[in-house]
């Protein structure tokens, strides 16, 4: 009878279906609820990266947090099964504890004492900007909904201290930048045969550009996601100023300069514009972090968001990325990066994923890749 009783989120007037909202309104093995905060330096010294999900049709709550400091990648990921407190975003030595929603927020890992070298931190991270609805996005493999996604995204700054490597950084207003996405809804977690759709649908090749990036006085949000043949099928630019509407920058194209022999980004120009100013937006990157490498997004090998490790579990580890690691340019990675806009200089992720063939780039395949000496 216990699973059948009120849980305590079931006090608050936020239902949006008659059920308990300890249940979604889906019975899809592949939901799910999350959010994921960058934390960068701008001079590309350090790029912090935490997250955190709930499956709820598969019972898991999971959590991970991956710091990039020079060579290393120090990491940290913790699962438990989900419990009736949604509102306690805690899992193992991690935490996310929301002071004021769409505001403030404490973003904290537990040293553990067993690693002196381990990655702890205890950061808050403030809002500058509104939050931005992302476009709603969908994909299908044949005529089955594979993934539907609501999100947004926003970004602020980040003062507070961690600590990896046994050396203390300190996060001073003013030389750090985060930004954050919140995303819900239906997507492919592993375990799901792809069956017969995924052997009459391949893949044949996949472009994303997802782009929040924090000026003074501005925020800019560019997303882009293109299939093989360069039909898009995510679209938006759009700048926010408080107080002022949003302005809609249309139809962003990317020039990217990759380093020659791979497909890992250099520097872009994005083209923008509207009616009354065409723009350019500028990106240099500072540093990487492969989201496949200690983060669990996949292809990732050693664990993947919303797998069932048992309870309890945590995993601390360090990578080397001195030299090319064999997953990263098979994962979407997330840059660090200086940004230029109109005589503005700023700071947010250069997120780019570029698999298989893709007629705009030039890429034949999924061995195909910037040619040397470009």
């Amino acid at each position: 009878m216990g699973d059948d009783r009120p849980v305590p989120l079931d006090e608050y007037p936020v239902h949006q279906v008659p059920l308990s909202m300890k249940h979604v309104a889906t019975g899809d093995r592949n939901a799910y609820d999350r959010c994921i905060f960058h934390v960068l330096d701008h001079e590309g010294r350090a790029l912090l990266i935490v997250g955190l999900g709930v499956y709820p049709n598969l019972g898991v709550i999971d959590a991970y947090a991956t710091l990039r400091l020079g060579d290393r990648l120090f990491a940290v990921r913790a699962s438990d099964a989900l419990g009736e407190d949604r509102m306690r975003l805690e899992v193992g030595p991690l935490r996310i504890r929301v002071e004021r929603p769409l505001r403030d927020f404490v973003l904290s890992c537990a040293a553990d004492p067993d690693d002196p070298e381990g990655l702890s931190y205890e950061i808050h991270w403030s809002a500058d900007f509104p939050a931005l609805w992302e476009p709603h996005h969908q994909q299908r493999r044949g005529g089955r909904l594979t993934l539907e996604g609501k999100r947004f995204v926003q970004a602020g700054r980040c003062v507070g201290w961690l600590r990896a490597g046994g050396a203390l950084t300190r996060l001073t207003a003013g030389a750090w930048t985060g930004t954050r996405d919140r995303s819900w809804g239906v997507r492919p977690v592993p375990g799901e045969e792809g069956g017969r759709l995924a052997q009459d649908h391949p893949t044949e090749g996949f472009h994303w550009i997802w782009c929040p990036v924090r000026f003074d006085d501005r925020f800019l949000m560019v997303i882009t996601q293109e299939d093989a043949d360069g039909y898009r099928s995510l679209n938006d630019a759009t700048l926010v100023r408080p107080g002022r509407r949003d302005r809609q920058l249309g139809w962003p194209q990317a020039e990217i300069t990759y380093r020659p022999g791979t497909r890992r980004p250099e520097r872009a120009l994005i083209h923008l514009g509207d009616h009354r100013k065409p723009l350019e937006l500028e990106a240099e990157i500072l540093t990487s972090s492969p989201l496949a490498v200690g983060a669990g997004y996949p292809p990732a090998d050693d664990w993947q968001h919303g797998t069932w490790r048992g309870p309890r579990w945590t995993d601390r580890r360090t990578y080397d990325l001195a030299g090319p690691h064999p997953l990263a340019g098979y994962g979407v990675t997330d840059h660090a990066a200086r940004f230029r806009l109109d005589g503005r200089e700023g700071h947010g992720i250069f997120e780019h994923g570029s698999f298989g063939r893709h007629d705009p780039s030039g890429f034949t395949g999924f061995d195909s890749v910037a040619p040397q000496g470009s």
